[in-house]
């Protein structure tokens, strides 16, 4: 199945320590696989192995990658009490109050050791950075499913349209052959009206006169054209039914497929043959603008 380059896909999971992830994954048409992850700055450690795995996903493209980290209950912390140090603390005030003589005795409360430098020390948990890798990952792989069910949805549309106007291609075609025998021998008559004016005074042999004529106007014929847009008509549907990133493979037989036609149109006078060639270089324009959409 070929698919389409643009595309979104959205993943989503909550862990049992209420931890939920989520994960966007969207692109847009480009030359190359370009991906860029954005992620809160503390799982960064996790950047390139999600960019790794939408590189097996992606042939090319411009990738975003979205993540989303939300916690139930907070970030998880600890709070730990510095005992020595509280005890010198309560030590040392009680000593100046005895300093202070006999005046009102304070009791000292243990908030108010508590305002005191280094008594109390927050710390954040540390997290499992592996585990959470492999949750981000896990999370990333529901997306990218998404994703490419989208891309591929899109993908088959634009392969059908891509192979009706084949089918219109290879109408025309049919056409310029049925009209060509009848355009090289209109050539033929006509180069030999010519060559008979330009050489009546002189004497020349009937056999080569049309022999002359019939090689000048085998050059009009498209005979070699038309088969080889035949086979490379031939080539687009094997590539479309082999799937996978074809893009390049057929902007490339694109540039084929006018090569054919122009050399058509550039042989032929023929009014009739010349409007086929039209229509059918409007039916590879219209591809070729399909195809740039295809990964």
């Amino acid at each position: 199945m070929v698919k389409s380059m643009t595309g979104y896909g959205r993943g989503e999971r909550a862990f049992d320590d209420g931890v939920q992830i989520t994960v966007e994954v969207r692109s847009v048409n480009n030359r190359y696989l370009d991906c860029t992850v954005k992620m809160p700055r503390a799982y960064i450690f996790a950047e390139d192995a999600m960019k790794g795995r939408v590189q097996k996903a992606v042939g090319r493209g411009k990738v975003d990658v979205f993540v989303t980290i939300v916690r139930e209950h907070g970030d998880a912390v600890t709070v730990t009490v510095n005992e020595e140090l509280a005890k010198s603390y309560a030590a040392a005030l009680k000593r100046l109050q005895e300093l202070g003589g006999g005046g009102v005795k304070k009791r000292w409360s243990a908030a108010d050791l508590a305002r005191f430098p280094d008594v109390l020390t927050v710390e954040k948990q540390e997290e499992d950075l592996e585990e959470m890798k492999e949750r981000l990952l896990a999370v990333l792989e529901l997306a990218i499913a998404d994703f490419n069910a989208m891309r591929e949805t899109e993908g088959g549309r634009l392969a059908q349209d891509i192979l009706g106007r084949a089918e219109a291609i290879e109408g025309l075609l049919a056409e310029v052959e049925a009209r060509s025998p009848q355009t090289v021998a209109d050539y033929r008559a006509r180069l030999e009206v010519k060559m008979r004016e330009v050489l009546q005074s002189t004497q020349i042999d009937e056999g080569r006169l049309l022999t002359e004529a019939a090689i000048f106007a085998d050059k009009v014929a498209v005979d070699e054209e038309t088969v080889r847009l035949h086979s490379h008509l031939g080539q687009l549907r094997e590539l479309l039914s082999g799937g996978g990133a074809v893009g390049r493979k057929l902007d490339f037989l694109i540039q084929e497929f006018n090569r054919e036609a122009n050399t058509i149109g550039s042989k032929c006078s023929d009014m009739d043959v010349t409007r086929r060639v039209v229509d059918m270089k409007a039916e590879i324009e219209k591809i070729r603008e399909q195809v740039q959409n295809l990964e």
